[in-house]
């Protein structure tokens, strides 16, 4: 059973914590005990769900940062386990998509997708692990994705940047075991969100899970230690189905459900 009673009175910090489910974790954690560090772009969405938890007795800091830029994990560590603030539960959360065809995509929005969804987590985990190494006790989650189990035409630099989450997470787990620090890959579906919109992926929008519920088998996870956990069933059926069906198989149906989507 998920021993979350480890939560109460630890600061947890929550990238992408303004909005879907990184705001779905943020309670969640709160409603465990633990203390909520808040960071993402938008500060008028870090402001207002900081406001709602802390009227509900929510210890609650703020850290308005682009982890596009590669100084902001710098600028989110000073602010925080820097100032003197014991960081015991990093989410690293934050991502972004981008649907389409790859040959006449901004390469910007590509390579914001590598920096945010694999560099920013590689260097806030950099920053606070060694911490929670000296400690002897700590929790990582990263989301990845469902999409981590096969590529995906059209969004080929989001599903290979999850892959990235999904292995550097095991990774670490193995790794940091031994010195008490349990590392959780989190893998989502649909999951109600900006995300479709934003990424212009509505293609991919079918059976939609609620953010709440994401949120509460994730934090039990990590609590618990589990190293991989996708929280729907249709998600736990593909990643099984993948390994027995071949990629070439995978990707030519996707490819053609996906373009017909950018022809609409």
């Amino acid at each position: 059973m998920a021993n979350t009673s480890d939560f109460n009175g630890k600061w947890a910090l929550v990238t992408g914590g303004s909005s879907g489910i990184g705001a779905a974790m943020a309670r969640e954690l709160a409603g465990r005990g633990a203390k909520l560090i808040l960071s993402a772009r938008r500060i008028d969405r870090l402001e207002t769900l900081a406001a709602e938890l802390a009227a509900k007795g929510v210890e609650v800091r703020i850290v308005a940062a682009d982890l596009n830029d590669p100084a902001a994990p710098q600028q989110i560590y000073d602010a925080t386990e820097g100032a003197g603030l014991t960081v015991d539960i990093l989410i690293n959360n934050a991502g972004l998509g981008q649907f389409g065809a790859f040959h006449l995509s901004p390469i910007e929005q590509e390579l914001s997708q590598v920096r945010v969804n694999c560099e920013a987590v590689v260097r806030l985990s950099r920053l606070f692990v060694p911490r929670m190494v000296e400690r002897r006790r700590g929790w990582v989650l990263v989301v990845a994705s469902t999409a981590s189990f096969q590529p995906i035409p059209y969004l080929n630099t989001y599903a290979a940047s999850k892959v990235f989450d999904r292995f550097f997470a095991l990774g670490l787990a193995a790794e940091v075991a031994r010195f008490g620090i349990k590392v959780t890959a989190l893998c989502p579906g649909p999951t109600e969100s900006e995300f479709f919109d934003i990424a212009r992926a509505s293609v991919f929008k079918r059976g939609v899970q609620p953010t709440a519920d994401v949120a509460r088998m994730a934090i039990d996870a990590l609590a618990r230690g589990q190293r991989t956990i996708i929280p729907n069933f249709s998600g736990r059926l593909s990643a099984f189905l993948v390994r027995f069906l071949p990629v070439g198989l995978i990707t030519y149906f996707i490819e053609k459900v996906a373009r017909s989507e950018t022809r609409s």
